[in-house]
């Protein structure tokens, strides 16, 4: 039972022991496959291109395999797929997921976006809706055609995607927009296209878009049930503002689906708390300590609004940017202790920011994941799409 009498009590220590387990960083959880990562993980962040592949060889058991397994997942099998989801965010989901989160986060998004591309356009005097649903409509067929292809190649085969309108006209924000520019991330959001190989590295952000794999339309209220119960069967127990959070959706839609889906509440440090359905008691074993060098924007740095339980507060400045994104972090058994960056010369450079350090089992194992890092990564320079005070200065 609980403190209060009624609900039980879930501390930080066991928060942070289902941590290791769920988000496959403990040595004995760790994978073979990135479909097997994306699974336990729900979503990996997809906006910075090196997340996706620095998140799951930090998960592999052996991740000299990370590069060319994560390609053969998202351009190989399509196992994997990059596109929007939560909060119109780029993530990469297992491509079983695609309909549910297009169904439960995507078409509201989709509905927002569409209405502004067209209100834009009309402001500017630019084509309407139809002529816009013409261009789409000839250009899908293009991408279907190609398989693959940028922007600017569509633009060879439907010219009318290069067509040009000023943006806030008068205003300090004044810009020109292309239309393929807007109609893509439209075409994005509404589950239509998603992200293909990209046009270098596994680094580079530029990108060649592919038409999105086939997928049924889903009832709205099942999709959000699904969603929110794989979220929270790995990153459970969860409080309200953490789901609120993660999804984007309203408040009242938070508290729909928990009782839909029979959500259990227990108690946290923060307040109320809510695991899945039969999941209020100890079920992770116990695991040896674990340490993992993740990288900027990684789904678990990034998986709570409240982290207090995993990252302490003084911690924050150094390892987050101006907007809230995290960047490149050293754990210890399932809290954060530090950033790590990459020099030019190739080296994982990493500092302990916990007062009075961690110990030397903890700096001995914190090595050795930077040593196993940067054996995988090799000659490939990676810098963070988004750039903190402390990786700056470690990278020198």
């Amino acid at each position: 039972m609980g403190r209060s009498g009624w609900v039980r009590y879930i501390g930080v220590a066991e928060r942070r022991g289902r941590l290791g387990v769920r988000q496959r960083l403990a040595l004995d959880a760790r994978a073979g496959r990135p479909e097997e990562v994306a699974g336990s993980l729900v979503a990996l962040h997809g906006t910075d291109p090196a997340t996706v592949h620095l998140a799951v060889g930090a998960r592999l058991t052996d991740p000299g395999v990370t590069v060319a397994e994560t390609e053969r997942a998202l351009y190989g099998d399509r196992s994997l797929v990059r596109m929007h989801g939560m909060r119109h965010t780029v993530f990469v989901f297992p491509t079983d997921l695609t309909a549910v989160v297009h169904a439960s986060t995507g078409l509201a998004v989709a509905a927002r976006e569409r209405a502004a591309l067209l209100k834009d356009m009309a402001k500017a005097g630019a084509p309407d809706a139809a002529w816009l649903k013409e261009v789409e409509e000839s250009a899908l067929a293009a991408l279907a055609r190609r398989g693959q292809a940028t922007a600017a190649e569509l633009a060879e085969d439907e010219p009318r995607l290069r067509e040009q309108f000023v943006y806030a006209a008068g205003k300090s924000y004044e810009g020109v927009h292309t239309v393929s520019t807007r109609l893509l991330r439209v075409l994005g959001v509404e589950g239509k296209v998603v992200r293909g190989r990209p046009l270098g590295s596994w680094t580079s952000s530029q990108f060649r878009w592919a038409v999105a794999p086939p997928h049924p339309e889903l009832d709205v209220a099942e999709a959000q049930a699904v969603l929110l119960g794989r979220w929270l069967a790995v990153c459970g127990p969860a409080t309200e503002n953490d789901l609120k959070w993660w999804t984007g959706w309203k408040v009242t839609d938070v508290r729909r689906v928990l009782a839909s889906i029979g959500a259990q509440a227990v108690e946290l440090d923060e307040g109320t708390g809510y695991v899945v359905e039969g999941d209020v008691g100890p079920a992770d074993a116990p695991v040896e300590p674990w340490a993992a060098l993740l990288p900027g924007l990684d789904p678990t740095a990034m998986g709570w609004r409240d982290r207090d339980w995993y990252l302490a507060p003084e911690l924050r400045p150094p390892l987050f940017d101006g907007s809230g994104n995290v960047g490149p972090t050293v754990w210890w058994d399932g809290r954060v202790v530090g950033g790590w960056a990459q020099r030019p010369d190739g080296e994982i450079a990493w500092r302990v920011l916990v007062p009075g350090g961690v110990g030397r089992e903890a700096e001995a194992a914190i090595a050795e994941e930077a040593r196993r890092l940067q054996g995988w990564v090799g000659a490939t320079r990676v810098t963070p799409r988004f750039r903190t005070p402390l990786e700056r200065e470690l990278a020198g």
